[in-house]
């Protein structure tokens, strides 16, 4: 059999690195299936999963999933939220770490979830990379916690909004838009 002759040349300069959350953006089927309504939909899932991990774990028995006029979502849980004191190696919220990183997340150690679902360490990330906007807000660590992303980007470092409120309950609220130039043509939930 012979190799056919092309005018393309491979060699270590064809090798690319796509740093942070480029290669989500760039190849979203990899992460949720396509740029279609079911991808869409994975969106939702991914999210709804880190609360149902929260439920299964024994820290949630509430999970709110809200779709808005304008087409964004937001899921609310009242599971103990997502870490949002500074990562030990990352010197960044472990919030952002979270959020920004693919395959940083609670799942991979021993203790935090027995058993959990979605994409390990992908899914919030992903989400996060492939949303016009995405914002989370957490309640713990005696605080009322925020951070905004716009394409996976975040717009200012994680922020304390308030002090906890007396027996205010702990848990995160994610609430984002999908980002249109992603996912493309007649899309409703």
């Amino acid at each position: 059999m012979s190799k056919t002759e092309t005018n393309t040349q491979y060699d270590a300069s064809s090798i690319q690195v796509l740093k942070g959350l480029e290669a989500v953006r760039r190849r979203p089927g990899m992460y949720v299936g396509g740029t279609d309504i079911k991808a869409l939909h994975h969106l939702v899932y991914e999210i709804v999963d880190n609360s149902i991990d929260e439920a299964l774990a024994g820290r949630c028995d509430r999970i709110e999933v809200v779709i808005h006029p304008d087409a964004s979502v937001s899921i609310a849980d009242n599971g103990v939220g997502i870490p949002v004191l500074e990562h030990p190696t990352e010197k960044v919220s472990a919030l952002e770490v979270v959020h920004t990183t693919l395959h940083a997340g609670g799942k991979f150690g021993n203790g935090a979830y027995k058993v959990s679902g979605g994409l390990h360490g992908v899914g919030a990330a992903a989400v996060n990379a492939l949303s016009e906007w995405f914002e989370v807000t957490v309640t713990r660590d005696k605080g009322v916690w925020f951070q905004r992303y716009e394409r996976g980007i975040p717009q200012a470092p994680v922020k304390k909004l308030r002090g906890m409120k007396g027996d205010e309950p702990t848990g995160t609220r994610t609430h984002f838009k999908f980002d249109e130039t992603i996912f493309v043509g007649e899309l409703e939930y």
